[in-house]
């Protein structure tokens, strides 16, 4: 793997390309969707030196707004709210999915009235997670500094009421089984998530 001493912005999609982030090929998505492209953020993940990298870019648009705490939602989010927290000489948590499918606290964490908080997130397409993560901390009475993410699938579409950074903003086209040309250019198909 090449060194990535100097990441930046700019080079930063081809370290995605060679961690294995961003595969081309043609994929089976959770929703039953078929796609030339399918990004898989936990490879990054795996290279410490990379995730710290990354993640400093994350966090470059928030060291002036004296964040308190940062904040992912599990699973894609908390090594990204580690590193990050770490960037910015704050404290890391991670919300978790409850089973009526919004996020809690917990594991004795907490967020106190006020407390200045940045939200992350490895790769957003629908940004519910996210917006979950948002609701709980509005409840709770945090300071929402904003959000920042690795990967903006929406190119941009995505709106949330706070600020919001992406590092790499880009569009997956998606297809039905019915109408996906990869299929009928007979492109075997590949389940990424096993």
């Amino acid at each position: 793997m090449k060194d990535n001493h100097n990441l930046n912005r700019s080079n930063l999609f081809e370290l995605l390309k060679e961690t294995g982030v961003i595969m081309d090929g043609h994929f089976l998505l959770t929703s039953g969707r078929h796609s030339a492209r399918f990004l898989q953020c936990s490879q990054l993940m795996q290279y410490p030196e990379h995730a710290e990298k990354v993640c400093r870019l994350v966090a470059a648009p928030f060291t002036e707004k004296q964040i308190h705490t940062v904040i992912g939602p599990a699973m894609g989010g908390v090594i990204m709210a580690y590193e990050t927290a770490r960037a910015l000489g704050a404290r890391a948590l991670f919300a978790e999915r409850t089973e009526d499918g919004l996020m809690a606290l917990r594991r004795g964490f907490r967020v106190e009235a006020g407390e200045r908080i940045l939200v992350v997130e490895d790769a957003v397409t629908t940004g519910g997670s996210v917006r979950k993560v948002l609701d709980l901390l509005e409840k709770a009475g945090a300071e929402i500094a904003g959000v920042s993410i690795m990967i903006d699938r929406t190119a941009g579409k995505l709106k949330f009421d706070v600020p919001v950074h992406s590092l790499i903003s880009m569009e997956i086209e998606s297809f039905t089984p019915q109408e996906c040309p990869l299929c009928r250019d007979g492109i075997p198909l590949y389940r990424p998530k096993g």
